[in-house]
């Protein structure tokens, strides 16, 4: 194992050399811690360093939160993946199939409008050029930029990254719960599985040991946070902020059905839709195969300075996490990561 964890440091190490890793390498086998580092800096101005129970943002890694909330409303029963949106607010969409369901909502095959949608726009920043990010601290507020907006395709026909079809299931939440969506989060799923460093913080109100998120120019050097490039307070689409041993704690407790009934973990944790090639989506959560049986589960985020990669290999009892404050390191570390494996 010691002989195993130096090689494994070398792989890491070279990817730090090669792309300045800034963010936290965490991985276990089973029960046992078999990496753990941090690089680079949470405060560049400050220098302070990241360290292994910094607060990473996430973006649509956090996907997989909102998914499992809406199973945990499936287990109490009320609702099904079967549910239609139409008969879960009353919100108007005066636009959208009424046939869409809970189902197609968490697959990305509803075919509802993005407000931003990756096959038509690059930059994520471009989006708040004309809207301020400080006035988004609700859900609700997206509402204007898709919701009466016309279908991209019928229900169920295709996989459709889509991040307004998670705000919706994150109002259904809201509604059903009469709770504020991020309350919920943290209640029932950060505090059941003991995630006490994690939440859904403000930018303009970060709590202590927090890393700020870098842009980089590389034509020049420079450097600016991404305070004005993404939505002020994250939501049920994106912007959680964890630390990679609570992250740890959120696959343990999915896996050990502390959130969900049985039953309804393997619901979440099959793959329903084909994306391309071996890659498949569950609900909230990609799926890989490799010789047609589950090479690995995983999440991912990407917002303008941050970039987040977690996995889970079954066969291999091995787990992930790579969270990062700039845009790239944890594609190229979980990458290295699996051909050292």
């Amino acid at each position: 194992m010691l002989k195993d964890k130096r090689e494994l440091d070398k792989v890491v190490t070279n990817i730090h050399d090669n792309t300045g890793l800034s963010g936290v390498v965490y991985m276990k086998d089973g029960d046992d811690e078999l990496f753990q580092s941090a690089y680079g800096y949470a405060n560049r101005a400050e220098e302070l360093p990241n360290n292994m129970n910094t607060r990473f943002g996430i973006a649509s890694g956090c996907k997989l939160f909102t998914a499992i909330g809406i199973c945990q409303l499936v287990d109490k029963g009320t609702l099904s993946f079967h549910t239609r949106l139409k008969d879960c607010l009353d919100i108007s969409f005066p636009n959208f199939d009424e046939s869409i369901t809970i189902h197609h909502l968490l697959t990305h095959s509803s075919g509802i409008p993005d407000y931003f949608d990756e096959d038509e726009m690059d930059d994520f920043e471009e989006l708040w050029k004309e809207q301020p990010t400080y006035l988004f601290r609700n859900l609700k507020d997206f509402l204007p930029m898709f919701q009466n907006h016309h279908m991209k395709f019928q229900p169920g026909e295709k996989f459709h990254y889509n991040n307004a079809g998670f705000i919706v299931l994150g109002l259904i939440i809201e509604k059903r719960t009469g709770l504020r969506f991020t309350d919920y989060i943290e209640s029932e799923i950060f505090n059941r599985c003991g995630m006490k460093d994690s939440g859904y913080f403000s930018l303009d109100n970060l709590p202590k040991n927090t890393a700020y998120g870098y842009i980089d120019n590389d034509e020049d050097g420079t450097w600016r946070t991404n305070a004005f490039s993404i939505p002020i307070k994250g939501g049920a689409d994106g912007g959680a902020f964890i630390t990679a041993p609570d992250m740890m704690k959120l696959w343990e407790g999915l896996f050990n059905h502390e959130l969900l009934s049985e039953k309804c973990t393997n619901e979440l944790l099959q793959p329903l839709i084909a994306v391309k090639g071996d890659a498949y989506y569950g609900y909230g959560i990609w799926i890989n195969k490799r010789n047609d049986t589950i090479f690995k589960y995983h999440v991912m985020g990407y917002d303008p300075g941050v970039s987040f990669h977690s996995s889970v290999y079954p066969d291999l009892g091995i787990k992930l996490v790579v969270p990062s404050n700039k845009e790239k390191g944890p594609f190229e570390v979980t990458k290295a990561i699996e051909d050292w494996l």
